[in-house]
């Protein structure tokens, strides 16, 4: 079960949220597998980064789970899909209960291996009940796919080899935005792009770190170090020495791009010359869990006299507003409205928006409905429900061309490859929301401290490895 959820968020992740899947369509997901293996496909549910998840709907895909591994009975291993960030009301570390729940069923004798996003938080509690874990080395997430094969690739060798794996565990009292943590800049490209280079040696199976997720408030979040191997002192050296090297680099995590309020951030795009130009509107950003409700760029773009009088130009993606979106495709194209738009899940600020609706898709496979309406030269975009921007036929598919505008507005973070690639120029808006990318801002309560960047002056911490045996030794 995988989902990133920020509990300063006020949408809630239900049944609706999550894509199924079982049987052959579950397998499809996992290709290449070891062909002389038999793989029994359980159940994986997968959903958009959101709100904290139902936990009435939780608690019935964990008896679902339950149900069919009961089933499948004796296994020789498992392969646990969780994100790490996951939050359920009413939860601390839902990862852990549900890793807990299966390693109760299936027995200490069977390998469970979790490929996890570096953006998770592994716990002490859920690295106990995993033999083997990896993560992401890429953010953006270019590898996903390679992170699941080799979690896969893991877990039929040990079971080939008979191979009791040890884990060496580390935490770092580091809390960042992921945005803070990309891997095409230093220092995250450098100690992540040493993983590969530690696994290869001797008795060592695998070197993961996670990043951890900023916008929860639970004590497991930060960040971690996890190494497996079969060298009790090999792993628990490389452990060591990633954790501490994370550590030292903690000040030197920044934005991938120059980052400012949101006015700053619209001036500097109009001055710019190249088109696009883009602007993460980051504070809502849908692909880290924010609600994607809040209006506030909106009113920002609104403001601006040029843009406003319409003599600059500016596409804004995007708002989840069903009632708005209704009224726009009761009035069809062309024709005027006056709404007040944002907070549809709650979020603070509504924003009047009087304009002209430009364009309308019906029935999209993601966003639903979806207007867009211009007012002045602003283009903004409702959907019915929520939907990140991530490639340049969003736009083009509503008839609008990025290049043929001022500013792009996005809710996004760091650009992922499309955009980025796209891009002549880029900017991140330090937008309010519940992905915040100031995190001290947020009001955490419930973290374990002192941990950087809350408690800037906090002591070095002792970056002794916890060491945990397999229960197969």
């Amino acid at each position: 079960m995988a989902i990133e959820s920020s509990t300063f968020s006020p949408h809630r992740s239900t049944v609706a949220d999550f894509t199924i899947r079982h049987g052959d369509d579950l397998l499809t997901r996992y290709e290449p597998l070891a062909p002389d293996v038999d793989w029994l496909p359980l159940v994986h549910a997968r959903a958009l980064p959101g709100g904290p998840v139902d936990p009435d709907f939780y608690l019935a895909f964990k008896a679902e789970l339950l149900e069919r591994l009961r089933a499948a009975r004796p296994l020789d291993g498992l392969v646990l899909d969780i994100h790490g960030a996951m939050s359920v009301v009413g939860l601390i570390d839902a990862e852990a209960d549900l890793a807990t729940a299966v390693r109760k069923l299936v027995g200490p004798a069977c390998l469970i291996s979790a490929p996890m996003d570096p953006h998770g938080n592994m716990s002490r509690r859920l690295v106990d009940v995993l033999d083997l874990a990896t993560s992401h080395r890429m953010s953006p997430h270019e590898d996903a796919a390679r992170t699941r094969e080799r979690a896969i690739a893991n877990l039929v060798r040990c079971l080939r080899e008979r191979v009791a794996p040890r884990r060496a565990w580390v935490r770092v009292p580091v809390l960042l935005a992921g945005e803070r943590a990309c891997t095409r800049d230093e220092p995250a490209r450098g100690i992540y792009g040493r993983l590969a280079e530690v696994e290869r040696r001797d008795g060592i199976i695998d070197a993961a770190v996670w990043i951890g997720y900023a916008w929860a408030d639970e004590p497991r979040c930060g960040a971690a170090v996890v190494v497996t191997g079969t060298d009790r002192d090999a792993i628990l050296r490389e452990a060591r020495a990633l954790a501490s090297a994370y550590w030292r680099a903690r000040t030197g995590f920044s934005f991938s791009a120059p980052a400012g309020d949101a006015d700053w951030c619209i001036e500097r795009g109009l001055e710019a010359r190249e088109r696009p130009f883009l602007i993460s509107d980051s504070g809502d950003n849908p692909t880290a869990g924010g609600a994607g409700d809040v209006a506030y760029m909106l009113a920002r773009l609104l403001a601006n006299a040029a843009i406003s009088s319409g003599q600059k130009t500016a596409i804004w993606a995007s708002l989840v507003d069903p009632a708005a979106v209704a009224r726009c495709v009761a009035a069809g194209e062309g024709a005027r409205v006056d709404l007040t738009v944002g907070g549809a899940f709650g979020s603070a600020g509504r924003v009047r928006l009087e304009g002209t609706v430009a364009r309308l898709a019906r029935d999209a496979p993601v966003g639903g409905d979806i207007a867009v309406v211009g007012s002045g030269g602003v283009r903004a975009i409702l959907t019915t429900r929520r939907k990140p921007y991530h490639a340049i036929a969003d736009f083009t598919d509503l008839g609008l061309d990025p290049a043929a505008h001022d500013l792009t507005v996005v809710k996004v973070g760091y650009l992922v490859p499309e955009l980025f690639a796209a891009a002549r120029g880029w900017v991140i808006a330090l937008t309010p929301g519940g992905v915040d990318q100031d995190i001290v801002r947020l009001g955490h309560r419930h973290l374990e401290r002192p941990i950087f960047p809350l408690d800037p002056e906090m002591p070095d911490p002792d970056f002794e490895p916890t060491v945990l045996e397999s229960a197969r030794s």
